[in-house]
């Protein structure tokens, strides 16, 4: 069977495009992979279509409006996701309409499909201290126990996010002084995160216990599951539910409900940003683009507002409340008076 020429053009998208002219990074691929195979499942399994026969002009706006709603509430997505797929959606029409101008109108309609707003929640970081009861809470005269304290702690200290914590290789360390890791960012982009001496000291026991300085060893993952693979994600994310329900069970007034890798970035930035490190400095670390997005923790710091004003406070409002407002005949008879 002769391909389509959605076929033909999503293929060479995924597989030439994106790693190669566009450069974009495997995770990114990924997801954009996976956008397009849930929108295949969504034609075969909710329209009725023969993948082998889907064709551009198939895919018109009504169908990517059904395909968005689906993902909603079918697939009980939240809006965040469902704007992400959108975006994938969004890239690939920009691609066709220069590799196939004939189909510029439809995919102008489809890249005039508007993300929806959502509700913005409250950021979610932990205190000091229940930071510290997380990180006492591996055992530390295990061979697992101490590579889930020098993680957690690396995963802290540098503010990473949790993929650029599981794609550390031994060579991204460099434990002289100054320490630093080389983390590996977005869009491929890198960066050098100063360790603090006692992350220093841990990660070099650490690499020294797992032969991790030898130079033959500098390609291996800086953190290996049983089977000596770099570790997900996942096991990363099951990993620190483990160390935080025994800390909530610990002290369950200083653990939240929900406690994911992000949050450890959240708190670090917060703890930063409480400590009176400047913004600039925080979106290095980081790894932002724009300090619009590092300043989210600012806006979000209530403790900082409040202590700003009350440091501003005048005092212009009266401590004690005036002679005629203690006057409840009066007050009665000055309600009465505007019936």
């Amino acid at each position: 069977m002769k391909p389509t020429d959605f076929a033909y053009q999503l293929t060479t998208y995924l597989s030439k495009h994106l790693p190669g002219r566009a450069g974009t990074s495997r995770n990114t691929i990924c997801s954009y992979r996976d956008t397009f195979s849930l929108l295949l499942r969504f034609c075969s399994e909710e329209k009725g279509l023969v993948i082998e026969k889907i064709r551009l002009e198939t895919l018109q706006k009504n169908l990517i409006d059904e395909f968005l709603a689906w993902l909603e509430t079918k697939r009980g997505c939240s809006v965040s996701t469902r704007n992400q797929r959108l975006a994938a959606i969004h890239a690939f029409f920009r691609y066709v309409q220069l590799e196939e101008p004939s189909h510029l109108f439809l995919c102008q309609q489809i890249l005039a499909i508007p993300m929806k707003r959502s509700v913005s929640k409250a950021m979610n970081y932990l205190s000091l201290d229940a930071m510290k009861a997380i990180l006492e809470s591996p055992d530390s005269t295990c061979l697992t126990g101490r590579r889930d304290l020098v993680l957690l702690s690396l995963m802290y200290d540098t503010g990473s996010r949790v993929q650029e914590i599981a794609d550390l290789i031994a060579a991204d360390v460099r434990l002289e002084n100054p320490s630093t890791v080389k983390i590996t960012g977005k869009g491929n982009k890198s960066r050098l995160v100063p360790l603090m001496t006692p992350t220093a000291k841990l990660l070099e026991q650490y690499m020294v216990e797992h032969d991790l300085k030898l130079i033959a060893h500098r390609s291996y993952p800086l953190f290996q599951n049983r089977s000596n693979g770099k570790l997900t994600r996942a096991g990363i994310a099951y990993i620190l539910k483990k160390y935080v329900d025994e800390a909530r069970s610990q002290h369950p007034e200083l653990i939240p409900k929900v406690v994911s890798p992000h949050c450890f970035r959240h708190s670090k930035a917060m703890h930063l940003l409480q400590s009176g490190v400047n913004l600039v400095y925080i979106r290095d670390l980081l790894g932002h683009v724009s300090i619009k997005t590092t300043e989210v923790y600012a806006r979000a710091d209530s403790q900082m507002k409040r202590n700003a004003l009350e440091n501003a406070y005048q005092g212009t409002t009266p401590s004690e409340m005036p002679i005629w407002q203690q006057n409840q005949e009066l007050l009665k008879w000055l309600k009465d008076l505007g019936r």
